[in-house]
Protein backbone atom coordinates (compact mmCIF):
# COMPACT_ATOMS: atom_id res chain seq x y z
CA UNK A 1 0.00 0.00 0.00
CA UNK A 2 1.13 3.40 -0.66
CA UNK A 3 1.79 5.97 2.16
CA UNK A 4 -1.74 7.52 2.20
CA UNK A 5 -3.52 4.25 2.22
CA UNK A 6 -1.54 2.94 4.80
CA UNK A 7 -2.19 5.94 7.01
CA UNK A 8 -5.92 5.01 7.55
CA UNK A 9 -5.79 1.20 7.59
CA UNK A 10 -3.26 0.48 9.97
CA UNK A 11 -5.45 -1.13 13.09
CA UNK A 12 -5.59 -4.81 13.18
CA UNK A 13 -8.63 -6.74 12.13
CA UNK A 14 -11.18 -7.83 15.14
CA UNK A 15 -12.09 -11.68 14.64
CA UNK A 16 -15.15 -11.44 16.73
CA UNK A 17 -18.82 -12.64 15.36
CA UNK A 18 -19.44 -8.71 14.67
CA UNK A 19 -17.22 -6.67 13.49
CA UNK A 20 -17.29 -2.59 14.59
CA UNK A 21 -15.90 -0.33 11.27
CA UNK A 22 -14.13 1.43 14.07
CA UNK A 23 -11.54 -0.15 16.76
CA UNK A 24 -13.26 -0.16 20.02
CA UNK A 25 -11.60 1.51 23.10
CA UNK A 26 -10.54 -1.21 25.30
CA UNK A 27 -10.92 0.87 28.68
CA UNK A 28 -10.15 -2.00 30.47
CA UNK A 29 -7.16 -2.10 33.42
CA UNK A 30 -7.38 -5.99 32.90
CA UNK A 31 -7.77 -9.10 30.70
CA UNK A 32 -10.04 -11.89 32.08
CA UNK A 33 -9.20 -15.81 31.65
CA UNK A 34 -11.52 -18.53 31.42
CA UNK A 35 -9.29 -20.39 34.04
CA UNK A 36 -5.75 -20.52 35.14
CA UNK A 37 -4.52 -22.58 32.15
CA UNK A 38 -6.39 -20.06 29.70
CA UNK A 39 -4.58 -16.87 31.65
CA UNK A 40 -0.61 -19.04 31.56
CA UNK A 41 -1.59 -19.11 27.95
CA UNK A 42 -0.49 -15.34 27.91
CA UNK A 43 2.93 -16.00 29.59
CA UNK A 44 3.56 -18.72 26.84
CA UNK A 45 2.36 -16.43 23.85
CA UNK A 46 -0.71 -17.86 22.46
CA UNK A 47 -2.59 -14.74 23.80
CA UNK A 48 -2.00 -10.80 23.24
CA UNK A 49 -3.07 -9.45 26.50
CA UNK A 50 -2.71 -9.66 30.56
CA UNK A 51 -2.17 -6.18 31.96
CA UNK A 52 -3.02 -2.98 30.69
CA UNK A 53 0.36 -1.49 31.57
CA UNK A 54 1.87 -4.47 30.00
CA UNK A 55 -0.06 -4.34 26.38
CA UNK A 56 -3.40 -2.96 25.14
CA UNK A 57 -4.99 -3.19 21.45
CA UNK A 58 -5.33 0.57 21.43
CA UNK A 59 -1.98 1.47 22.49
CA UNK A 60 -0.62 -1.32 20.43
CA UNK A 61 -2.20 0.28 17.22
CA UNK A 62 -1.10 3.59 17.72
CA UNK A 63 2.94 1.40 17.68
CA UNK A 64 1.82 -0.32 15.18
CA UNK A 65 0.68 2.49 12.94
CA UNK A 66 3.62 5.07 12.86
CA UNK A 67 5.64 1.62 12.63
CA UNK A 68 4.28 1.09 9.40
CA UNK A 69 4.55 4.63 8.42
CA UNK A 70 7.81 4.93 9.24
CA UNK A 71 9.16 1.34 7.72
CA UNK A 72 9.94 -0.19 10.78
CA UNK A 73 9.04 -3.20 12.26
CA UNK A 74 7.54 -2.59 15.46
CA UNK A 75 6.77 0.33 17.23
CA UNK A 76 5.78 1.19 21.27
CA UNK A 77 3.46 3.51 22.19
CA UNK A 78 3.98 5.35 25.28
CA UNK A 79 2.80 7.96 27.54
CA UNK A 80 4.91 11.25 25.94
CA UNK A 81 7.38 11.74 23.79
CA UNK A 82 10.25 12.04 26.73
CA UNK A 83 9.14 8.44 27.61
CA UNK A 84 9.40 7.11 24.08
CA UNK A 85 12.62 8.60 24.01
CA UNK A 86 13.87 7.38 27.45
CA UNK A 87 12.56 3.75 26.26
CA UNK A 88 14.95 4.06 23.27
CA UNK A 89 17.44 5.31 25.20
CA UNK A 90 17.12 2.24 27.73
CA UNK A 91 16.96 -0.51 24.97
CA UNK A 92 20.61 0.14 24.03
CA UNK A 93 22.48 2.13 27.17
CA UNK A 94 23.36 1.29 30.38
CA UNK A 95 24.74 2.39 33.57
CA UNK A 96 28.14 3.27 31.91
CA UNK A 97 27.53 3.66 28.89
CA UNK A 98 28.11 7.29 26.64
CA UNK A 99 25.87 9.09 24.35
CA UNK A 100 26.56 11.53 21.55
CA UNK A 101 23.44 14.22 20.86
CA UNK A 102 23.25 16.86 18.58
CA UNK A 103 23.45 20.36 20.55
CA UNK A 104 20.04 21.74 18.77
CA UNK A 105 17.69 20.18 20.23
CA UNK A 106 14.14 20.63 22.06
CA UNK A 107 14.72 21.35 25.88
CA UNK A 108 13.05 18.75 27.14
CA UNK A 109 15.12 16.45 25.67
CA UNK A 110 17.96 18.75 26.69
CA UNK A 111 17.01 17.94 30.18
CA UNK A 112 16.31 14.43 30.12
CA UNK A 113 20.20 14.25 28.82
CA UNK A 114 22.05 16.91 30.81
CA UNK A 115 20.48 15.46 34.28
CA UNK A 116 18.03 12.88 34.52
CA UNK A 117 20.36 10.14 32.74
CA UNK A 118 23.01 10.82 34.96
CA UNK A 119 20.95 8.90 37.47
CA UNK A 120 20.79 6.19 35.43
CA UNK A 121 24.55 6.74 35.02
CA UNK A 122 24.56 7.34 31.62
CA UNK A 123 26.84 9.93 30.53
CA UNK A 124 25.94 12.81 27.32
CA UNK A 125 27.76 14.72 25.11
CA UNK A 126 26.13 17.75 23.24
CA UNK A 127 28.15 18.58 20.23
CA UNK A 128 26.98 19.98 16.70
CA UNK A 129 26.11 17.18 14.18
CA UNK A 130 26.66 19.18 11.35
CA UNK A 131 30.44 19.00 11.64
CA UNK A 132 31.70 15.05 11.38
CA UNK A 133 34.71 16.12 13.19
CA UNK A 134 32.98 17.23 16.36
CA UNK A 135 30.94 14.03 16.48
CA UNK A 136 33.58 11.66 15.65
CA UNK A 137 36.11 13.74 18.86
CA UNK A 138 33.42 13.14 21.09
CA UNK A 139 33.22 8.76 20.67
CA UNK A 140 34.61 7.27 23.99
CA UNK A 141 35.45 3.12 23.96
CA UNK A 142 32.07 3.31 26.10
CA UNK A 143 29.71 5.41 23.52
CA UNK A 144 26.74 3.46 21.82
CA UNK A 145 24.12 5.66 20.76
CA UNK A 146 24.17 9.08 18.45
CA UNK A 147 20.94 10.83 19.05
CA UNK A 148 19.61 13.95 16.61
CA UNK A 149 16.47 15.22 15.30
CA UNK A 150 15.42 15.18 11.44
CA UNK A 151 14.49 18.34 11.76
CA UNK A 152 15.88 20.57 15.02
CA UNK A 153 13.98 22.55 17.29
CA UNK A 154 13.59 25.84 16.74
CA UNK A 155 16.16 26.64 14.27
CA UNK A 156 14.77 23.98 11.51
CA UNK A 157 18.09 22.97 10.81
CA UNK A 158 17.71 19.73 8.42
CA UNK A 159 19.64 16.90 9.21
CA UNK A 160 21.73 14.68 6.89
CA UNK A 161 20.87 11.68 8.38
CA UNK A 162 22.58 9.31 5.91
CA UNK A 163 25.93 11.23 7.13
CA UNK A 164 25.14 10.74 10.67
CA UNK A 165 24.02 7.03 9.67
CA UNK A 166 27.79 6.24 8.32
CA UNK A 167 29.51 7.90 11.01
CA UNK A 168 27.74 6.14 13.90
CA UNK A 169 28.06 2.55 11.71
CA UNK A 170 32.25 3.36 11.35
CA UNK A 171 31.86 3.90 15.19
CA UNK A 172 29.66 0.83 16.14
CA UNK A 173 27.33 2.77 17.59
CA UNK A 174 23.37 2.87 17.05
CA UNK A 175 21.31 5.51 15.93
CA UNK A 176 18.27 7.42 17.32
CA UNK A 177 16.63 10.13 15.51
CA UNK A 178 13.20 12.31 17.10
CA UNK A 179 11.53 12.94 13.56
CA UNK A 180 8.04 14.77 15.36
CA UNK A 181 8.50 18.25 13.75
CA UNK A 182 9.14 15.96 9.91
CA UNK A 183 6.82 13.05 10.58
CA UNK A 184 6.90 10.14 8.24
CA UNK A 185 5.58 12.21 5.48
CA UNK A 186 7.91 13.91 4.84
CA UNK A 187 10.62 11.93 6.47
CA UNK A 188 11.37 8.47 6.90
CA UNK A 189 14.97 7.94 8.95
CA UNK A 190 14.81 4.51 8.79
CA UNK A 191 15.38 4.15 5.46
CA UNK A 192 18.30 6.60 5.49
CA UNK A 193 19.47 3.61 7.67
CA UNK A 194 18.58 4.99 11.33
CA UNK A 195 17.96 2.42 14.26
CA UNK A 196 15.21 4.04 16.21
CA UNK A 197 12.72 6.53 15.48
CA UNK A 198 10.89 8.64 17.89
CA UNK A 199 7.80 10.71 18.23
CA UNK A 200 6.01 13.13 20.56
CA UNK A 201 2.77 11.64 19.51
CA UNK A 202 1.09 14.37 20.94
CA UNK A 203 2.40 16.56 18.09
CA UNK A 204 1.40 15.64 14.41
CA UNK A 205 0.74 12.25 15.03
CA UNK A 206 -2.57 12.51 16.86
CA UNK A 207 -2.62 16.06 15.69
CA UNK A 208 -5.51 17.67 17.53
CA UNK A 209 -3.88 18.78 20.87
CA UNK A 210 -5.59 16.63 22.98
CA UNK A 211 -3.43 13.70 23.44
CA UNK A 212 0.14 13.12 25.03
CA UNK A 213 1.63 10.52 23.56
CA UNK A 214 5.05 9.36 22.66
CA UNK A 215 6.22 6.25 20.01
CA UNK A 216 9.63 4.87 19.70
CA UNK A 217 9.98 2.54 16.24
CA UNK A 218 12.52 -0.07 15.23
CA UNK A 219 13.32 -3.57 14.70
CA UNK A 220 11.52 -6.21 16.70
CA UNK A 221 14.78 -7.24 19.33
CA UNK A 222 15.56 -3.36 20.09
CA UNK A 223 11.32 -2.44 20.25
CA UNK A 224 10.95 -5.43 22.66
CA UNK A 225 13.36 -4.06 24.70
CA UNK A 226 12.00 -0.86 24.68
CA UNK A 227 8.60 -2.30 25.17
CA UNK A 228 9.58 -3.58 28.71
CA UNK A 229 11.43 -0.66 29.36
CA UNK A 230 7.79 1.36 29.07
CA UNK A 231 5.83 -1.76 31.00
CA UNK A 232 8.25 -1.90 33.73
CA UNK A 233 8.73 1.89 34.61
CA UNK A 234 5.14 2.44 34.43
CA UNK A 235 5.39 4.96 31.29
CA UNK A 236 2.34 2.96 29.42
CA UNK A 237 -0.07 4.70 26.98
CA UNK A 238 -3.84 4.54 28.63
CA UNK A 239 -6.02 3.03 25.70
CA UNK A 240 -8.31 5.97 25.51
CA UNK A 241 -5.52 7.93 24.72
CA UNK A 242 -3.82 4.95 21.97
CA UNK A 243 -7.26 5.11 20.61
CA UNK A 244 -7.17 9.30 20.00
CA UNK A 245 -3.52 8.83 19.03
CA UNK A 246 -5.08 6.25 16.40
CA UNK A 247 -7.91 8.76 15.11
CA UNK A 248 -5.63 11.61 14.82
CA UNK A 249 -3.10 9.94 13.13
CA UNK A 250 -5.40 8.48 10.07
CA UNK A 251 -5.72 11.99 8.88
CA UNK A 252 -1.67 12.80 9.37
CA UNK A 253 -1.48 13.05 5.36
CA UNK A 254 -4.06 15.79 4.85
CA UNK A 255 -3.33 17.52 7.63
CA UNK A 256 0.47 17.48 6.94
CA UNK A 257 -0.28 18.50 3.15
CA UNK A 258 -2.32 21.54 3.72
CA UNK A 259 -0.41 22.77 6.85
CA UNK A 260 2.72 22.73 4.78
CA UNK A 261 1.67 24.32 2.00
CA UNK A 262 0.14 27.07 4.50
CA UNK A 263 3.75 27.51 6.34
CA UNK A 264 5.05 27.84 3.19
CA UNK A 265 3.09 30.77 1.79
CA UNK A 266 3.66 32.00 5.16
CA UNK A 267 7.45 31.86 5.24
CA UNK A 268 7.84 33.25 2.09
CA UNK A 269 5.26 36.46 2.73
CA UNK A 270 7.13 36.91 5.98
CA UNK A 271 10.88 36.76 4.15
CA UNK A 272 12.19 40.27 4.12
CA UNK A 273 9.70 41.94 6.39
CA UNK A 274 11.73 45.19 7.79
CA UNK A 275 10.24 44.13 11.12
CA UNK A 276 11.82 40.80 11.10
CA UNK A 277 15.48 39.87 11.51
CA UNK A 278 15.61 36.43 10.20
CA UNK A 279 13.06 33.92 9.13
CA UNK A 280 13.37 30.16 9.52
CA UNK A 281 12.15 27.80 7.27
CA UNK A 282 13.76 24.80 5.94
CA UNK A 283 14.17 24.56 1.86
CA UNK A 284 14.00 21.30 -0.03
CA UNK A 285 13.96 19.23 3.30
CA UNK A 286 11.52 16.31 1.67
CA UNK A 287 9.90 15.64 -1.77
CA UNK A 288 6.72 16.26 -0.05
CA UNK A 289 7.01 19.49 2.06
CA UNK A 290 9.52 21.54 4.50
CA UNK A 291 7.50 21.12 7.38
CA UNK A 292 4.79 23.15 8.87
CA UNK A 293 6.60 24.80 11.27
CA UNK A 294 8.46 28.46 10.66
CA UNK A 295 10.57 30.39 13.39
CA UNK A 296 11.08 34.28 13.40
CA UNK A 297 13.81 36.03 15.20
CA UNK A 298 12.09 39.80 15.49
CA UNK A 299 13.88 43.03 14.68
CA UNK A 300 15.11 45.45 17.80
CA UNK A 301 12.19 47.66 17.21
CA UNK A 302 9.65 44.81 17.99
CA UNK A 303 8.28 44.34 21.19
CA UNK A 304 8.18 40.42 21.80
CA UNK A 305 5.49 40.57 24.52
CA UNK A 306 3.48 42.97 22.53
CA UNK A 307 3.72 41.39 19.49
CA UNK A 308 2.14 38.17 21.13
CA UNK A 309 -0.47 40.15 22.55
CA UNK A 310 -1.55 41.26 18.96
CA UNK A 311 -2.22 38.13 16.87
CA UNK A 312 -5.85 37.73 17.76
CA UNK A 313 -7.28 34.11 17.42
CA UNK A 314 -3.83 32.93 17.19
CA UNK A 315 -3.07 30.59 20.12
CA UNK A 316 0.33 31.24 22.88
CA UNK A 317 0.57 27.88 23.71
CA UNK A 318 3.79 25.87 24.87
CA UNK A 319 3.49 22.80 22.33
CA UNK A 320 2.90 22.63 18.68
CA UNK A 321 1.22 20.74 15.64
CA UNK A 322 -2.19 20.97 16.29
CA UNK A 323 -5.05 22.09 13.35
CA UNK A 324 -5.32 25.86 14.90
CA UNK A 325 -2.04 28.16 14.23
CA UNK A 326 -0.31 29.17 17.09
CA UNK A 327 2.54 30.14 18.78
CA UNK A 328 5.41 29.69 21.38
CA UNK A 329 8.54 31.42 23.07
CA UNK A 330 10.92 28.90 23.08
CA UNK A 331 13.25 30.68 25.82
CA UNK A 332 10.67 30.86 27.68
CA UNK A 333 9.25 27.42 27.49
CA UNK A 334 10.55 24.56 25.25
CA UNK A 335 13.86 25.97 25.84
CA UNK A 336 14.06 27.73 29.05
CA UNK A 337 15.90 24.28 30.73
CA UNK A 338 18.64 25.30 27.88
CA UNK A 339 21.61 26.97 29.55
CA UNK A 340 21.69 30.67 28.22
CA UNK A 341 25.33 30.28 27.19
CA UNK A 342 24.31 27.37 24.65
CA UNK A 343 20.77 29.06 23.82
CA UNK A 344 23.47 32.27 22.29
CA UNK A 345 25.69 29.78 20.71
CA UNK A 346 22.88 28.21 19.10
CA UNK A 347 21.10 31.84 17.92
CA UNK A 348 17.63 30.83 20.51
CA UNK A 349 17.56 34.69 21.01
CA UNK A 350 15.12 36.41 23.20
CA UNK A 351 13.06 37.78 20.46
CA UNK A 352 12.70 34.11 18.71
CA UNK A 353 8.48 33.12 17.98
CA UNK A 354 8.28 29.59 16.65
CA UNK A 355 5.06 29.45 14.32
CA UNK A 356 3.07 26.31 14.30
CA UNK A 357 1.01 26.40 11.35
CA UNK A 358 -2.40 24.96 11.07
CA UNK A 359 -4.95 23.81 8.25
CA UNK A 360 -6.68 27.43 8.12
CA UNK A 361 -6.78 29.38 5.11
CA UNK A 362 -3.64 30.48 4.39
CA UNK A 363 -4.70 34.18 3.42
CA UNK A 364 -6.13 34.73 7.27
CA UNK A 365 -2.99 33.08 9.09
CA UNK A 366 -0.65 35.95 6.85
CA UNK A 367 -2.96 38.79 7.51
CA UNK A 368 -2.77 37.78 11.51
CA UNK A 369 0.87 38.18 11.44
CA UNK A 370 1.06 41.19 9.30
CA UNK A 371 -1.54 42.79 11.28
CA UNK A 372 0.44 41.74 14.79
CA UNK A 373 4.09 43.27 12.80
CA UNK A 374 2.12 46.44 11.90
Amino acid sequence: MRFQTKNVHFTTKMEADEMSKTKPIYQTSAFSFNDLEDMESFFEGKKSYLYTRVGNPNTDDLGKGVADLEGAEMGVASASGLSAILAGVLAVAKSGDHIIATEDLYGGTYQLFAHELKDFGISVSFVDCSSREEIEDAVRENTVLLYTESITNPLLRVEDLEGIVKIAATHGLKTMVDNTFATPYLIRPHESGADMVVHSATKYIAGHSDVSAGVVTGNQELMMKAKSKVANLGSNLGPFDGWLGCRGLKTLSLRMERQCANAEKLASTLKGHPLIKEVFYPENAAHGGNGAIVTIDLAEAMDVHDFSRKLDWVKIVPTLAGVETSITYPVGTSHRPVPKEMREKLGVTDSMIRISVGIEDAEDIIEVFEKALT
